[in-house]
């Protein structure tokens, strides 16, 4: 298994924020540009829950391309959240992070992979397993 995550903490920030053009941009026909208003927009405040226990990682390897995260994708990580089944969660398992989908039945769990290139890893007492936090989002470079 590869080390396929790096973490950042979120920095606070004392800016006003970004523009939000509020009224949605048409991914059809395209509307009055005089009609739009804007606003400011935190993305703290948008994509962040609990900022004492979330964190950033960004994504390594193509395990979890079918879930929609790539390779250096960037994470919104909540500690705080609690794992349940189906979740995307990252994990600590035998000494590295990973990000993996919980598959939890029958008092088992595994991580499921979202790229069929990929095997299941079943999650036995001889692991040293942490659920470390739940993908709560993921921020894409386009």
């Amino acid at each position: 298994m590869a080390k396929n995550l790096t973490f950042f903490s979120p920095k606070a920030t004392s800016g006003k924020g970004a523009i939000l053009i509020d009224t949605g941009i048409s991914a059809g026909f395209p509307s009055p540009a005089d009609d739009f208003r804007e606003t400011r927009i935190s993305l703290d405040d948008e994509l962040i829950q609990n900022k004492d226990a979330t964190f950033f990682a960004r994504v390594k390897g193509q395990s979890m391309i079918d879930a929609g995260l790539e390779d250096n994708d960037l994470l919104v990580i909540d500690r705080s959240l609690e794992p349940a089944n189906n979740k995307i969660a990252v994990c600590f398992l035998d000494g590295e992070f990973t990000v993996k989908r919980l598959r939890v039945e029958n008092g088992k769990v595994w991580l499921q992979p979202e790229n069929p290139a990929y095997s299941v890893i079943e999650i036995t007492e001889d692991n040293d397993f942490i659920i470390w936090g739940i993908v709560t989002n993921v921020i894409k470079k386009v």
